[in-house]
């Protein structure tokens, strides 16, 4: 098992260990499909929501990260590739291996495999539809576009404006940000006539120019939580207390009184995304100042953490996929079912497991070299 807890915060580890489960989750419905029922709806809400902790929480680390580079006297246009250099030892090894393995499996199985030159500059989803290969990436193409845009934005207002308030100036530029993102998908909303849930998932949720947003709201509660921290310790019960009432009303009420697409095109396009990074992140405060903790599983959940990024990658697009196509699972008994996710299970942790010990973490390893 892979624990290193020097400089870890185990409330955020959990964070993101829970995130990966819930996508997890999500997937389990291509095994057990289920008809309309109450967990149906709960594990499609938890594919969603377990991609939106990941964008809040990866915005909460690298605003952090960015922030303190920015604060420094010795500020320029390095830091910037600095930060950018970490990042891209972080996120493009294991993209690009991955990409390679689709392209394999594609040619195996005869899947296709149009425009992929996209792929290799995070075209595919930059501003139309996601197209159908490689589909856990749409995420990945928002987080490297937000790597692009927060950092550079921030170099040129400090370049450009000079500000003798580094602290506003800072903060002026990513509300900024958020807001013009957040316009994007008004724009959207009024120049297309989106009314199912399917075209909002792959032409609004999964597109990059309508979701940096989710990130940079992550960055913004970095923002706060530097600056105001004896609020952000002091308010983190009452902050989490909120998110949770929040979601259990908010989740009901489009239910209860059938807030759909179909009747609210504006609500599902516009406000949706943006109500959720920010209810999301209210519970930031609480888990990021859980430090340690001595609970049971403790280093299960702290390793299912350090190899989230494999697994996302590796457990549906690319295990699922391949035991699916030799395995149908329509005409399973129920305790073959079960046999088979059994199967499924093992090989997805099992080889996130060895991805992130013997390439993903010796390339991080290399960043400070």
């Amino acid at each position: 098992m892979i624990v290193n807890s020097n400089n870890r915060v185990f409330g955020l580890d959990l964070m993101r260990a829970g995130a990966i489960l819930m996508v997890l989750c999500s997937h389990l419905l291509w095994i057990y499909p289920l008809k309309n029922s109450l967990l149906l709806y709960c594990f499609q809400l938890f594919g969603f929501l377990g991609v939106e902790i990941f964008f809040v929480l990866s915005g909460f680390l690298i605003g952090t990260i960015f922030y303190t580079l920015y604060l420094k006297d010795d500020f320029k246009f390095k830091s910037v590739i600095y930060f950018l250099k970490r990042r891209w030892y972080r996120t493009l090894p294991n993209y690009y291996l991955f990409f390679i393995i689709n392209i394999l499996i594609g040619l195996i199985i005869g899947y296709p495999m149009p425009s992929l030159w996209k792929y290799l500059c995070f075209q595919q989803n930059f501003y139309t539809t996601m197209l159908a290969f490689y589909p856990d990436s749409w995420s990945l193409a928002v987080e490297e576009y937000t790597y692009l845009i927060m950092p550079t934005s921030v170099f040129l207002m400090a370049i450009l404006c000079k500000p003798k308030n580094k602290k506003n100036a800072y903060l002026f530029v990513i509300v900024s940000i958020i807001i013009a993102f957040i316009f994007s998908k008004f724009i959207y909303n009024q120049t297309t006539s989106n009314t199912t849930m399917d075209q909002w998932n792959v032409s609004m949720k999964d597109v990059v120019i309508y979701r940096i947003d989710a990130i940079l709201v992550g960055v913004l509660f970095s923002w706060i939580s530097i600056n105001y921290e004896n609020f952000w310790k002091k308010s983190r019960y009452i902050l989490a207390y909120i998110g949770v009432l929040f979601f259990l009303i908010f989740y009901y009420s489009l239910g209860h009184f059938r807030i759909i697409i179909e009747n609210y095109p504006m609500f599902w396009n516009v406000f949706y995304l943006p109500i959720t990074s920010f209810s999301v992140a209210l519970f930031l405060p609480l888990l990021s100042e859980w430090k340690t903790t001595k609970i049971p599983f403790k280093n299960v959940i702290v390793t299912i953490s350090l190899i989230s990024y494999s697994f996302y990658l590796l457990h549906y697009g690319i295990v699922l996929q391949l035991m699916k196509h030799y395995c149908t699972t329509e005409n399973l008994k129920q305790y073959e079912l079960h046999m088979f996710t059994l199967v499924f299970l093992i090989l997805s942790f099992g080889l996130s497991y060895l991805n992130y010990k013997y390439f993903e973490k010796p390339i991080m390893d290399l960043r400070d070299k």
